[in-house]
């Protein structure tokens, strides 16, 4: 910046001095009528004028090209710090976030928004570096030529700042308008790319193509808004520039006439008023530019310094034992007169035990269950880790003894390798035995590049049942002293879930597991079964204490193995 800075005042001092080469070549050259004060302008001899306007151009585009690279290499720079800074929150922002703001809407802001707004910065800061030290260059040989004819000009400077602050105001509120309208747009899309199947399945795609083209058509409405705001400014300034210059010539005409003025004298005025228009009216206009910029990397500066990084402490250890512990938790999620997700869970979960989560869909089962790896931060109450409150353990080292195995299977758009090693420096061998353990490994072989092969968007080259047992043998590979799963066999056929129940035996011995039951017939030989309903727990017990009891699980026993037995409707998945 500072060279840039430099170099741009070295090229505005050579546009202002063309100026100061009408004296020499209209009075001395033209008219050949000496003029006292201006006699070091006419002793040098004539060819000296020619060489001196290429010079100046030559050091002027010379300064203008250090001017750009400088601001360009600023510009890239600063758009990669921003990025980064960006994309750091998002890897370690509160996980509230994500459930306030839209994928899509966090992807434009971190690749779009708020670096594109430096973009516009730079480049704004580009015209006003150039153009600032142009006026000044330019406004000084005014002032030394004729300081009664500069004030006509000096008059544009109130009217210009009070009209252009007019119009940034309404144009900065219809840009926050429409960063809003592209998020809702970035949504419809991101929504229909992840629904497509229920999308053609239902048959609204017209639906779907009527919400976009509603969208779409209220961005056009704001653009046009910001394009009539930003448009209707310029001719404004031109023709404020264009009255200060009639009378500037008015003036010097009058001027002239009575006071006889040299024509050299008033060609380098005329030379450099009609020059310090163009700077002018760039200055004015980059305010838009401005105000583009400032809306969009406040967005980016917003991400950064409002949502506010996930806090742990410093308690780790190498291997936890896998003792949980939850007095009086509750989560609520809304405003304080919503219902509670969670309230008054009290749940002692044994090291090296199995403990299922059971219940109607909505009963709290996932929200338990993202309490232990700190996804979740509860209401009140408090959840230790071996006798640890979360808050004091080390983020890392808390969620490095977890491992997750859901129902919705999210993988890396990388090799069968990395996607069960998850980052780390790959063990061959290991990864080779994770995979047997998942009977997944002869089909992994098989495929054109073997364990190397990629397997595309969240594992589209792969069956359901294989992206199943690859999640599978990732939690193999993690060797974590606790287990959360949720359902993991649910995409499963009846012969791949016959050959994964040894191998998730295996996995589950001597740790300690949390099981989201939506099959019960999968947990029977739970240690502990904690039924909920509306986020309390209604009953805990082992299996044939809770059928014994014939309480709210019995009645999901019944209504699944029922509806089986009947014939008369398939299980209750949600259940």
């Amino acid at each position: 910046m500072v060279l840039g800075a430099i170099c741009a005042a070295i090229a505005a001092v050579c546009e202002a001095s063309l100026s100061w080469l009408m004296l020499p070549l209209v009075d001395g050259g033209f008219q050949q009528a000496p003029i006292s004060w201006l006699a070091q302008f006419q002793h040098p001899p004539l060819w000296v004028i020619p060489i001196s306007l290429i010079g100046l151009f030559a050091i002027r585009g010379i300064a203008g090209f250090v001017v750009d690279y400088a601001l360009a290499w600023t510009a890239n720079h600063a758009t990669m710090n921003l990025r980064l800074h960006l994309f750091d929150r998002l890897l370690d922002v509160e996980t509230s976030l994500f459930a306030s703001r839209s994928t899509s809407s966090l992807t434009n802001t971190v690749v779009y928004e708020a670096v594109g707004g430096v973009g516009q910065l730079t480049g704004a800061a580009q015209t006003l570096l150039k153009d600032t030290f142009s006026t000044l260059a330019l406004l000084g040989t005014l002032l030394m030529l004729n300081w009664q004819l500069t004030l006509f000009i000096a008059v544009l400077v109130p009217v210009l700042s009070v009209t252009m602050r007019a119009f940034g105001k309404r144009m900065h509120k219809i840009i926050r308008s429409s960063q809003l309208a592209v998020d809702r747009l970035g949504y419809v899309v991101e929504e229909n790319i992840l629904a497509w199947r229920v999308v053609r399945l239902h048959g609204v795609q017209k639906q779907q193509a009527l919400r976009f083209k509603e969208e779409s058509r209220s961005l056009f409405r704001l653009m046009m808004k910001s394009t009539i705001a930003s448009a209707a400014a310029t001719p404004l300034i031109q023709l404020f520039t264009a009255m200060a210059l009639a009378a500037v010539i008015g003036a010097a005409l009058w001027q002239s006439s009575s006071t006889g003025t040299p024509m050299g004298a008033f060609a380098a005025f005329f030379l450099a008023a009609i020059g310090i228009a163009t700077p002018i009216r760039r200055l004015t206009e980059v305010s838009s530019t401005i105000t583009r910029g400032l809306a969009s990397v406040e967005r980016g500066l917003q991400l950064i310094h409002d949502s506010a990084p996930e806090s742990g402490g410093s308690f780790a250890c190498e291997r936890a034992s896998g003792h949980f512990v939850l007095r009086d938790v509750g989560v609520r999620f809304d405003a304080p007169d919503e219902p509670w997700a969670l309230s008054q869970i009290n749940l002692d979960i044994a090291p090296g035990s199995v403990v299922a989560l059971v219940g109607p869909s909505g009963a709290g089962k996932s929200t338990l269950a993202n309490l232990l790896p700190r996804f979740l931060l509860p209401t009140q109450g408090v959840v230790e880790l071996d006798g640890v409150p979360l808050p004091a353990w080390d983020l890392q080292s808390l969620r490095s003894q977890i491992a997750l195995v859901s129902q919705d299977v999210v993988l890396l758009n990388d090799t069968v390798e990395q996607n069960v090693c998850v980052g780390n420096v790959a063990d061959p061998v290991r990864v080779r035995a994770a995979l047997k353990a998942a009977h997944l490994l002869d089909a992994m072989e098989a495929l054109p590049e073997g364990l190397q092969t990629g397997i595309g968007h969240n594992g589209t080259r792969l069956s359901g049942g294989q992206r199943q047992r690859l999640a599978i043998a990732r939690a193999i590979y993690k060797d974590a002293p606790i287990i959360i799963l949720d359902e993991a066999t649910s995409a499963l056929d009846s012969e791949s879930e016959q050959l994964i129940q040894q191998a998730m035996t295996n996995l589950m011995r001597n740790r300690t597991n949390v099981v989201i039951a939506h099959r019960l017939s999968t947990i029977a030989n739970a240690d502990k079964v904690v039924v909920l309903e509306a986020g309390r727990i209604v009953e805990t017990g082992s299996h044939a204490q809770l059928m014994a009891c014939g309480g709210l699980y019995a009645k999901l026993h019944a209504i699944q193995f029922g509806a089986f037995e009947n014939d008369a409707a398939p299980s209750v998945q949600g259940s």
